[in-house]
């Protein structure tokens, strides 16, 4: 089981053990939970994955962007092209450190299920590389999606969008605000629809996380690192949301500074703080059992269309 399983697994047990009084109102919700934990002993990413359904969605799995074999993604796509159809690249968290594309079917399901062309794309992590190695796959996924998605779902995709969790999320924000990034590709943040971040962090200096450090060579981490020092000017519609119960990545230094600081500089901004979800649930949220702790998943979709 990878490392990002076990986590999922941990989650899952803590869900069933020692819910929040804030998901109180959402009884079909916990019920569905307790369920599943009870049947599968706690294995969590796997049940996620199975119980969110695919029905008239196409997959193709493990294609290259890159040489190096971390550099793959998964499309999903739905099976009927909707009108004016469009696309998401996503990158998971995992403090730069941990995750695989096939833990997050669901993600990739859930929105190809409403009309959405779905890349899950892996990056490398460290200790293999450090930053901004990462941004660079991330930027390449990009890139090869501008190029192929398009053949692959037989359909013209009006708009490609970036998203990310966690780590993930502050990935898909310095593609969206940094220019170096799309640049080595000759593509600008302009020419994407827009973002998504969930529960990320873009103002984390100085590092505390002795893995983060890591990732970022502590000592040595440059503020040009951080993208809340990229939001000072105009940018691309942006979604920034955060759950009220995360205690992982501070909400108020993190997703609301940014979308304060976008709209100051005439950004269209939706921002959302969920009362029932925390940080890792903000993205579990995406799955079938889970859609009831909030609308994460409708939010996304209203924002895309």
């Amino acid at each position: 089981m990878s490392v990002a399983a076990i986590r999922w697994q941990r989650v899952t047990c803590w869900w069933s053990s020692s819910l929040p009084e804030a998901m109180n109102s959402r009884r079909d919700a916990l019920i569905a939970l307790a369920a599943i934990s009870g049947l599968v002993g706690c294995s969590a990413t796997e049940v996620i994955n199975t119980t969110t359904p695919g029905l008239g969605v196409k997959v193709k799995l493990g294609l290259p962007y890159g040489t190096n074999p971390r550099q793959r993604v998964d499309v999903y796509w739905p099976d009927k092209a909707p009108a004016n159809p469009r696309a998401i690249v996503f990158f998971y968290g995992g403090s730069w450190n941990t995750g695989s594309r096939a833990d997050y079917a669901f993600v990739g399901k859930a929105l190809a299920s409403r009309g959405i062309t779905t890349v899950v794309a892996d990056y490398r992590l460290n200790p293999e590389v450090q930053y901004p190695e990462f941004l660079k796959d991330c930027a390449a996924a990009v890139a090869w999606s501008f190029l192929n998605l398009d053949e692959i779902a037989s359909r013209k995709h009006q708009g490609v969008y970036v998203m990310g969790h966690s780590a993930g999320a502050y990935n898909a924000a310095m593609i969206a605000l940094d220019p170096r990034w799309l640049a080595a590709y000759d593509l600008r943040p302009r020419q994407l629809a827009g973002w998504i971040g969930l529960s990320g962090p873009y103002d984390f200096l100085p590092i505390g996380v002795p893995e983060v450090q890591q990732a970022f060579n502590h000592p040595n981490v440059p503020a040009s690192s951080q993208p809340i020092n990229y939001a000072g000017q105009p940018a691309i519609r942006s979604f920034i949301a955060t759950g009220a119960n995360d205690t992982l990545v501070n909400p108020k230094r993190n997703s609301e500074a940014l979308a304060s600081r976008l709209r100051a500089a005439n950004t269209e901004v939706t921002f959302k703080r969920y009362e029932n979800v925390s940080h890792m649930t903000i993205i579990g949220a995406l799955s079938l059992p889970l859609r009831l702790l909030d609308p994460v998943l409708e939010d996304i979709v209203i924002f895309i269309r």
